[in-house]
């Protein structure tokens, strides 16, 4: 047997972590995808419409830069403009250039979208209790919550970002 190096033996996750991460993927993914269904079938915003108009709800002047949309959104800006043009479209949105600046785009909320993102609300709600909140213990939902902004920070250092993809990469 060969000797293995301090370095090869830490590429490879032990059996409960590997047992935590896949767990995770499922739970996550299970998670998004339920949700997501609730909101196909029973509201008029999709999961990604909600969330956008969530992010705009609390930008101060319901605007946010569409850049700082898509990075709070975690969607590439392609994918940002397909789903802005599409609520657009259904005057949820509006976007508008950006004073001060001829490059930069704003998106910002219209009342139809305040009016749209208040009547889903209380569904989403529901389903986020329902599927997550009431499954919990509440200390098991507080160290969550502890934990996902660690693995959101840890992700963004580490080439979830531009940044940290550049930082990562070099």
């Amino acid at each position: 047997m060969a000797v293995q190096t301090v370095e090869q033996q830490d590429l490879w996750l032990t059996e409960e972590q590997q047992g935590s991460w896949r767990h995770y993927l499922e739970g996550t993914a299970r998670f998004v995808e339920a949700l997501g269904a609730v909101h196909d079938r029973t509201l008029d915003l999709s999961l990604g419409e909600y969330s956008l108009l969530v992010q705009l709800s609390e930008a101060p002047e319901l605007t946010m830069r569409m850049s700082t949309l898509a990075d709070g959104l975690v969607l590439s800006r392609s994918r940002l403009t397909h789903t802005v043009a599409r609520m657009e479209s259904r005057g949820l949105v509006e976007r508008r250039a950006a004073e001060g600046d001829r490059r930069g785009v704003n998106c910002t909320m219209t009342d139809a979208g305040r009016a749209a993102l208040e009547a889903a609300a209380p569904g989403h709600v529901s389903a986020v209790r329902r599927i997550m909140v009431d499954a919990l213990e509440p200390e098991e939902l507080a160290t969550l919550g502890r934990i996902m902004a660690k693995v959101a920070e840890s992700s963004k250092l580490s080439g979830g970002t531009e940044e940290g993809l550049t930082a990562h990469c070099d």
